[in-house]
């Protein structure tokens, strides 16, 4: 397929790991007049069946198989959201769209990017802390997968990179940058998302914390030292830039 057969043909990516800051870039940029950032929309889990021959046939004399299939389902979610909102642009955060990223950016040939960084040691501990019913061990190994494929999606898709250290510090020059990157004026209203309603915040399509409740940009905590940071992690800031 190619861009012409998008009813999306260029949406933007957040692509991030867990627990750095996807829900409160989202707000900001929903905050936008001309940017639409929904709620994560999980669109790389929705599949399509073919439940009879009949159905297998057709397809294949369409020529249409599992795969783009699912890749029009995915643009009509895109495009749907898109219309409700009555904006130009959409913004997609959903964290588990980087473990599939080859195949999103196989959906979409002109899909932009914004690679969303935090430092890994944070991560961590921030996933530890919201998913009490897992242990440490799973939460690191989880955000260990998370940085490994960021690594590799930027090292393959064009993009921008946003920091969420420089996101919570200088919150307007951040987003300066990023709506020069999206083509769009930058708006101060970006700054206090708060004023602005943006969904429900409820686990599992985003943040849900009392931090991302506040409504504004909250400080971050300062970088970890070479020293705070466990030899496991130190490959993976040394390939994000924080080493």
């Amino acid at each position: 397929m190619t861009v012409s057969d998008r009813l999306v043909a260029s949406p933007v990516f957040i692509l991030s790991s867990i627990r750095s800051g996807s829900t409160l870039l989202r707000c900001m940029l929903n905050t936008h007049s001309q940017l639409h950032a929904p709620h994560e929309l999980h669109m790389v889990d929705l599949t399509v069946g073919m439940d009879s021959r009949f159905a297998r046939l057709a397809m294949e004399v369409a020529h249409l198989d599992k795969r783009e299939l699912e890749h029009l389902l995915w643009d009509r979610v895109l495009h749907r959201e898109l219309l409700r909102s009555g904006k130009p642009v959409i913004v997609d955060k959903t964290p588990t769209n980087l473990l599939r990223w080859r195949r999103v950016a196989d959906c979409w040939p002109a899909a932009r990017y914004i690679f969303l960084l935090r430092h890994p040691v944070h991560v961590v501990e921030s996933a530890i802390a919201a998913r009490p019913r897992a242990t440490p061990t799973d939460s690191t190994e989880l955000v260990h997968l998370f940085l490994t494929q960021l690594v590799e999606a930027r090292q393959s898709l064009p993009g921008m990179t946003v920091r969420y250290e420089e996101l919570t510090a200088d919150p307007e020059a951040a987003t300066r940058r990023t709506c020069d990157y999206l083509g769009v004026p930058w708006e101060p209203t970006m700054i206090e998302y708060g004023r602005q309603d943006h969904g429900p915040f409820l686990q599992g399509i985003g943040d849900f914390t009392d931090r991302i409740r506040a409504g504004r940009v909250l400080p971050g905590r300062p970088a970890p030292t070479q020293a705070q940071t466990p030899e496991e992690l130190r490959s993976l800031c040394r390939a994000l830039g924080y080493l």
